[in-house]
């Protein structure tokens, strides 16, 4: 792995895998917390969303803080945001003060996972920006990955607020470790010659309108089927095939462990032949193990067919993040970013309402295969529409 990449061990991946543990810590707890409240399961249902709300609505202005704040400015408030609210998620009494410490705790997020995509984009080159942002990727599933039975094991045994706490505990030390080894990208020359914040926004959907259709278009997609498959699985496996809850936890986990073992390649594979021989090949493989969900008629065989998600999955580990980066202005990187990551969160949000919309219409073996057409066409959008950025010479500036 190249010199510059290892380089990012301290200001970027240590603090990624921390704040990923802490989001992971939280998977099995949110939900049985909540339920303590006394509150029905939609409300339940809202408390474990409302952190992707909050995500999902502070994606632009983390865009525009970028420029204002600079880069480490906005990763010192969002992982601080962060550490706050789950302190005080720790420790609160009421319901509606739940629901909003997960807003904030979602907005901390985006502030921190811009600010991460948009350093990474300033100090790496083009050359080796896929295997910079296919390691970030990376160790962020692996942190996910390893902390949720950590998480359950510590509220059964020393309460369920525990976790919550500790996932404060965690989100202080990346805040300390950010203050200690993460410098300012950004150019102040640059930043101060600046048009104002929210005309960039209109002048970046003008300039690069073609670009926010086809690649975004893309990119909804690909978040879609992603997201799409984490309810489609277990769903299918517990309703269709009979399957218990351990057997559903068993083919998820080694999916998700063939998914965070690939991050590597999927680098090189940008790096070293271009991002679309990572990104068409994992549409093409998610779709196709996604098609395979409604043959299935048992443990192994849906097993088979996670495994096969899990592989395109884990080659197109970043894939999305290096578009965008590639595809970002150099003089309104933040704004651009801020944009694109609105886009895939959008996608994000909507693939399991196409599950739960599907399914309730026509059943879980025909959502699976509007999924499986889902990940057909991103595949099809990324190999004819999309440019390869891995040609680009130099960033692109906007005027």
């Amino acid at each position: 792995m190249s010199r510059r990449v290892i380089a990012l061990l301290l200001p970027v991946y240590v603090p990624s895998f921390l704040m990923a543990f802490t989001q992971g810590l939280l998977i099995p707890t949110v939900p049985l917390y909540a339920t303590t409240f006394g509150v029905s399961f939609s409300l339940v249902s809202l408390a474990v969303a409302a952190r992707g709300i909050g995500t999902l609505a502070m994606d632009l202005p983390s865009g525009v803080m970028l420029e204002r704040l600079g880069r480490r400015g906005v990763m010192v408030l969002g992982v601080g945001i962060a550490c706050v609210s789950l302190l005080l998620m720790g420790v609160i009494e009421n319901f509606a003060v739940l629901v909003v410490l997960r807003l904030l705790s979602g907005a901390g997020a985006a502030m921190w996972m811009l600010s991460r995509m948009a350093y990474i984009s300033d100090v790496i080159p083009l050359e080796i920006r896929g295997r910079a942002l296919s390691a970030f990727g990376g160790v962020s599933r692996i942190g996910v990955f390893a902390s949720p039975a950590i998480g359950g094991y510590i509220g059964a045994t020393m309460g369920l607020r525990s976790p919550f706490l500790l996932a404060a505990a965690l989100a202080a030390v990346t805040l300390v470790i950010t203050l200690r080894y993460v410098p300012e990208s950004r150019q102040p020359a640059e930043a101060a010659q600046r048009r104002p914040h929210w005309r960039t926004l209109a002048q970046i959907v003008t300039t690069y309108r073609r670009d926010l259709l086809s690649a975004g278009s893309a990119q909804v997609l690909a978040q879609m089927i992603r997201a799409g498959r984490e309810i489609i699985v277990p769903l299918y496996g517990a309703t269709e095939l009979g399957l218990d809850v351990a057997a559903v936890g068993v083919i998820l986990t080694v999916s998700a462990a063939i998914d965070m073992s690939l991050f590597g390649i999927a680098g090189l594979l940008q790096d070293r032949l271009g991002r679309k021989w990572a990104s068409v090949p994992s549409m093409i493989i998610l779709g196709t193990g996604m098609a395979m969900v409604p043959l299935t008629g048992g443990f192994v065989s849906l097993l088979i067919a996670a495994a096969v998600m899990g592989l395109g999955n884990g080659i197109g580990s970043g894939t999305m993040m290096t578009l965008g980066s590639d595809l970002a202005p150099r003089n309104a990187m933040g704004e651009f970013l801020g944009m694109w990551r609105l886009i895939g969160d959008g996608g994000n949000t909507g693939g399991p309402l196409v599950v739960g919309a599907v399914a309730d219409l026509t059943g879980l073996a025909l959502a699976a295969v509007v999924l499986a057409g889902v990940g057909g066409l991103a595949a099809a959008n990324l190999a004819w529409f999309v440019p390869e950025t891995r040609r680009q010479r130099e960033r692109r500036t906007l005027a």
